[in-house]
Parts: structure tokens; C-alpha cells; sequence
């Protein structure tokens, strides 16, 4: 609540009978959840497109996304980008990924104060 365009944010989205306050520490008790991570359009190669489900009671401001082999071995990582309905992102790969069988993507979101939730 010491910053101030934190506050204003929480203020804005404050009911009749709750404060900035209220709506912070809901945030900040609550983490993200991925719902889904659609892998439909990644192959491996560069430029697929990996789509994730994000969810939060009051703002996800980031996903990312690590790509690793089923040796656990990094292929690549990155954030990806909020789609346009306020609930997708988008990771558009930029690395070749040979060992396509068993890989691991994981999508960590992100909230306002940084709370973190995970699916793999």
C-alpha cells in the first residue's frame, strides 16, 4: 500500500464496502493458476505456438515458459504475451527442440505481487 500506483490499481477495482486494502491482501493471499497449457501447434521446430490459460481473482501480469528435454536438459525459456481476451498467452518457441517425445513444458504465472502458480 506504500506504492502509490499500486494503491490507485487496488483502489479501482475496490467495491462500495472494501478499500484498496482488502483487494491487496486478497491478491496477495491468493496465488495464479494455469488452467492450460495447448501444445496443438508446437512441433519442435522455431516459431511454434504454445497457448496458455491463466487465471487469477485479480490480475495475472506475466506468464513464462521453460521448454526442457525428458533429460531435464533446457531447450529454451521465455514470457509470453497476453492475447487480446484478457485470459490467454501466447509463447512462440524461438529454439529447435530435436528431442520432441517426453519434453516438459512448464507455464509459471505471475500475479500482481508476485505470487507464482505452476502447471506443467
Amino acid at each position: 500500500m506504500l506504492d502509490p500506483v499500486r494503491k490507485a490499481f487496488y483502489a479501482a477495482l475496490a467495491g462500495p464496502d472494501q478499500s484498496a486494502y482488502n483487494i491487496a491482501l486478497k491478491d496477495a493471499v491468493k496465488s495464479p493458476e494455469v488452467i492450460s497449457i495447448n501444445t496443438e501447434n508446437y512441433t519442435g521446430a522455431i516459431g511454434g505456438r504454445i497457448f496458455i490459460r491463466a487465471v487469477d481473482n485479480v490480475k495475472v501480469v506475466r506468464v513464462r515458459v521453460s521448454i526442457r528435454t525428458a533429460a531435464d536438459d533446457p531447450v529454451e525459456q521465455g514470457e509470453a504475451v497476453l492475447q487480446a481476451n484478457g485470459l490467454d498467452w501466447l509463447y512462440t518457441t524461438t529454439a529447435v527442440n530435436a528431442t520432441l517425445a517426453e519434453t516438459v513444458i512448464r507455464a509459471t504465472a505471475i500475479d500482481t505481487p508476485g505470487n507464482e502458480g505452476m502447471k506443467k
